[in-house]
């Protein structure tokens, strides 16, 4: 098959595959509930004397921190507030301080919720108990604010302070670490949180296998992600990852047969599924061009079979995608007939543009023409490549004075300014 320079077959492609989701920050209960067991038994700070003598105002507090916990705002803040801002307890001021905290954070107002925590912690007149909780809390609250380094500061002064290890620590330490590019500390705290416990969260494996990848330690994400997928066979979510850690290994041969394995026991129930086995076929064929035929056959063959379950939708990037396997694997008259299905949705030109590309390779110069036309007044990002591409058009239908017009307007164009002018001094056009 002739192909007209100028367009990179898999421009538009790209792996729509992520990592490690930022996982949802686990919630302690408020500190003022008694315990029968004892939280922090080697803690280093000292418990100061409690405050608190006035039964009436003890009543207030413990349903004040009910209603916190409950969710119920307007009974909280009307019992808290008023021990918060005059009462002569410190005890009871940095409970209920606490309380408020927990109000502003299940609104979402973290920047709210953590300087109340902060002062509930700087007034210290609390058991080691509850004062330990409250400072994880208030890590979590940093977290939830995005503020990484700060949650991880609050965490180290927790546990030197509380003498205290737990899985969950570690993996907010884990996360924190991932979020700051600290990919190595993250690998330990992740492994170190599953150490601790026989019941690891979904979202730790996420972080490790994102923190190996991003350490470039490929092999290693490799084996947690196929580990994690033998575990669970019909998740989309293990199946995902395992994929997009063996793609940043490199290892698309065995990305392609978990996803065939999986698309054989009938796992493919989603759309992403069958655009990301196709988008895997097409990049492997790219990059080899011995298997770029074979590979885009495969590639619409996915594509086919989801849009015949009504699972992949009917769309411009999904008719895109099955124009050009299609076209690597030499099909042109299907390449042409899906760019044009996706002409009609397409926003931005590109489907008319290599509609008109193949159109051209094939000498139908008219049709290319109009393709091209419309991928400009579309607004194409390759705009200079669409007018060197219609001034091709033209000059097959000898239509000089028009392909003269479109080479102007390529030398306008960055990308092909110095070829659209070379031709144009070489025609001895000014």
């Amino acid at each position: 098959m002739k192909h007209v320079p100028g367009l990179t077959l898999l421009a538009s492609v790209a792996l729509l595959l992520t990592l490690a989701a930022n996982p949802v920050l686990a919630r302690e209960s408020h500190a003022a509930k008694d315990k029968q067991t004892v939280q922090y038994p080697n803690a280093t700070r000292v418990a100061p004397k409690l405050d608190l003598t006035s039964t009436r105002e003890q009543k207030a507090l413990n349903e004040g921190l009910d209603a916190s916990s409950s969710g119920d705002k307007a009974k909280a803040e009307q019992l808290l507030q008023p021990i918060a801002d005059s009462s002569k307890s410190k005890y009871a001021q940095a409970l209920a301080l606490e309380g408020l905290a927990t109000i502003k954070y299940n609104e979402g107002d973290y920047k709210a919720a953590i300087p109340l925590l902060q002062r509930s912690l700087a007034i210290g007149v609390m058991p080691n108990d509850t004062y330990f909780q409250i400072e994880y809390m208030l890590a979590q609250f940093q977290m939830a604010d995005e503020q990484y380094q700060a949650a991880l500061d609050t965490l180290t002064k927790w546990r030197a302070e509380g003498k205290k290890e737990t899985a969950n620590s570690y993996a907010l330490e884990g996360n924190a670490d991932y979020r700051l590019g600290k990919y190595p500390e993250a690998i330990a705290a992740i492994n170190k949180a599953k150490s601790l416990t026989d019941k690891p969260q979904e979202s730790w494996n996420q972080i490790l296998m994102a923190s190996y990848s991003a350490a470039g330690q490929g092999d290693q994400a490799a084996k947690l992600a196929e580990q994690e997928l033998a575990a669970k066979p019909n998740d989309p979510e293990a199946l995902n990852n395992a994929v997009a850690v063996l793609m940043q290994a490199q290892k698309y041969p065995e990305a392609i047969q978990l996803m065939e394995k999986a698309r054989a026991n009938g796992a493919f129930t989603k759309e992403g599924s069958y655009v990301n086995l196709a988008k895997l076929y097409l990049i492997t064929g790219q990059n080899n061009g011995a298997e770029a035929k074979p590979n885009g056959l495969k590639a619409e063959q996915v594509l086919e079979e989801g849009m015949s379950k009504g699972l992949v939708t009917a769309n411009a990037d999904n008719y895109l995608l099955l124009g050009q396997a299609a076209e690597m694997a030499d099909n042109v008259s299907k390449a042409i007939d899906a760019y044009k299905k996706a002409i009609p949705t397409d926003t931005d030109g590109m489907a008319a543009l290599r509609a008109g590309n193949l159109l051209l390779s094939e000498s139908k110069y008219a049709e290319a023409r109009s393709m091209f036309q419309l991928s400009i007044k579309k607004g194409v990002k390759h705009m200079g490549t669409a007018y060197m591409l219609l001034a091709e058009s033209e000059r097959g239908l000898k239509n000089k004075p028009a392909t003269i017009a479109a080479m102007k307007m390529a030398a306008q164009q960055p990308e092909t300014a110095e070829k659209a002018k070379a031709w144009l001094k070489k025609q001895h056009i000014k």
